[in-house]
């Protein structure tokens, strides 16, 4: 094995299917193919190029075979595959027509724009899942409105809070990130056309108007000026896997807590073979949720190279960009990977309230000692509640008892006590809070 997304084994755990195919050989030349063609279009109806030949440009392109190994010496040759794919395209045009095939443009142009082309398909692919899941963890979270638990800072007891809350947290952040993929899009989502040094000047004072023809033929944006070497955009979109990785890894992480034998409070699915150990047949791993994890690090380590990529050579560049072709496709599979894991991990999840409680109470009322430090300032100074409340907590550890029943013997502070053992009358706002969170789409 060389590259788990590549792989056979290991591509079912890391490569979805249908972003795959979206970076395969073959959708790849398609697309430059599909680009080719809408320029021979717009040239043609522009008066630019000969209308039979746009015409003949088309027709070739329309039953185009590509000679894939004859693809592989050129990019091997010229360190990309469009001088190769255009002779090949020009073979099958012939004739004077054959001529006018990829008038004005460069490589870049092509590459750029087919590139562009494919993202606008990861994107509707993205975004469908991200609001499939949202609507997963919005069902979830107003489903444990109510489902008490402990809240965990700093990897320790904390205070109550309600899996409600925790789950509408998972889902804050994906809200979010699906405004950020629309405000970004407009960015993103632009047409490729300079020609070689970005001034089109093969095209005399009919570039800008071939440019603006070109993405409306294959409605993207128009540029300003063309981005060979402001690769900005590609940048900002990378970010954009990478931050979403790290949203779902944070739900993956929260799961692999949770699901730990000593706690129990969650299980990925009610099947017993899943997560299965080749040795150990008591264990049932969370291996969804350390997938998420896996690709949220890698994704953070890999968006580095796409930050390298932006440093180009003056008009055009070649190392930068060839490293796009490493880095960018990895990192959409990655987060197509994780989105799909993740719904799968929603779907299945196997909540524990009863488990919860157990773990509550359990802890002796340790986790309300906040609450009563405040319930005790009411009737003291608050410094001196507080050291109450600690000597309390101290006690309670030594004797295994509950917390405000130890208090109890310590103060005659008028407090109720016994309703204090109740977690469920410490946990704030916590609904209106879930409300609030789920109110945002």
């Amino acid at each position: 094995m060389t590259d788990p997304f590549d792989s056979e084994i290991y591509g079912g755990l890391f490569a979805p299917p249908d972003l795959t195919a979206l970076f395969a050989d073959g959708h790849h030349v398609q697309t430059m193919l599909a680009v080719e063609a809408s320029l021979a279009r717009v040239q043609a109806t522009l008066g630019v190029i000969p209308a039979d030949a746009g015409d003949k440009i088309n027709r070739a392109i329309d039953t185009f075979e590509a000679d894939y190994a004859d693809l592989g010496e050129g990019t091997a040759s010229a360190g990309l595959p469009v001088p190769a794919l255009v002779a090949q395209l020009r073979a099958a045009v012939g004739g004077e027509a054959a001529g006018f095939a990829h008038w004005g443009a460069t490589s870049q142009d092509i590459m750029d724009t087919a590139l562009v082309l494919v993202l606008r398909q990861v994107i509707a692919i993205l975004d469908n899942d991200l609001e499939k899941l949202a609507g997963l963890l919005a069902e979830l979270a107003a489903n444990h409105g109510n489902t008490i638990m402990l809240a965990r800072t700093r990897s320790q007891q904390a205070a109550p809070t309600t899996f409600g809350l925790k789950v509408a947290g998972w889902r804050a952040p994906l809200v979010r990130h699906r405004h950020r993929l629309t405000e970004l899009q407009p960015r993103l989502l632009v047409v490729q056309f300079g020609s070689a040094a970005g001034t089109l000047a093969p095209l005399g004072d009919r570039g800008v108007e071939v440019m603006e023809g070109l993405a409306q033929e294959l409605d993207l944006a128009v540029p300003p000026l063309p981005w060979h070497t402001q690769r900005d955009s590609l940048g900002e979109f990378a970010g954009w896997l990478a931050t979403l990785a790290g949203s779902l890894g944070k739900i993956g992480q929260d799961v692999v807590l949770m699901a730990q034998t000593e706690v129990a409070e969650v299980r990925e699915s009610a099947d017993p073979s899943r997560g299965g150990s080749s040795t150990l047949p008591q264990k049932s791993n969370p291996i969804l949720s350390e997938a998420l994890i896996t690709l949220a690090r890698y994704t953070a380590g890999a968006v580095g190279n796409m930050y390298q990529a932006a440093v180009q050579e003056h008009e055009r560049g070649g190392p930068g960009w060839a490293l796009e072709w490493f880095v960018l496709p990895k990192l959409v599979m990655a987060v197509g990977a994780a989105l799909a894991h993740t719904i799968t991990l929603i779907e299945n999840l196997q909540v524990d309230p009863a488990r919860m409680n157990a773990n509550m109470t359990a802890a002796n009322g340790l986790f309300l000692a906040e609450a009563a430090s405040f319930a005790l300032s009411e009737h003291m100074a608050r410094a001196d509640a507080q050291a109450m409340v600690k000597a309390a907590c101290r006690q309670a550890v030594s004797d295994g008892r509950h917390l405000m029943d130890i208090l109890a013997e310590l103060t005659e502070a008028p407090v109720d006590w016994v309703a204090l053992k109740d977690p469920a009358r410490y946990v704030g706002v916590a609904n209106a809070l879930i409300e609030r969170a789920l109110a945002e789409s």
